[in-house]
């Protein structure tokens, strides 16, 4: 029985260490309370990986504010807009509406709206 109270505390302690917290503006998204958020993905240079940008109503003064991050502080890559879209429905949103928002003469991203459900 001791032997498997020890592993088990073992265990939650590794898995703790590797667990990385999402935040944004120095908070978790677990602890947002807001009823709407959209994410805009942010192509990353010379990868197929994308960094988050969400806006939940919060005063950013600079884009990097806004950026998903680690508990170290550095910019979380994600596969593509959907891996960030599966692993934030864990939080209790879905997704509500996708617009396009004009980035240039010739070009658009899309820009995603999610509800709380």
């Amino acid at each position: 029985m001791k032997k498997l109270l020890i592993a088990s505390a073992l265990v939650a302690c590794f898995a703790t260490s590797i667990a990385k917290a999402q935040t944004v503006s120095g908070l978790r998204l677990s602890e947002l309370k807001t009823d709407y958020i959209q994410f805009k993905p942010i192509s990353r240079t010379f990868s197929e990986k994308v960094f988050i940008a969400v806006d939940y109503g919060q005063n950013v003064q600079y884009v990097e504010d806004s950026f998903i991050k680690d508990d170290d502080g550095k910019r979380m890559e994600f596969k593509s807009a959907m891996d960030f879209l599966n692993k934030v429905k864990s939080y209790g949103y879905e997704l509500f509406q996708v617009f396009s928002e004009q980035t240039g003469a010739d070009s658009s991203k899309p820009v995603y709206v999610l509800k709380r459900k």
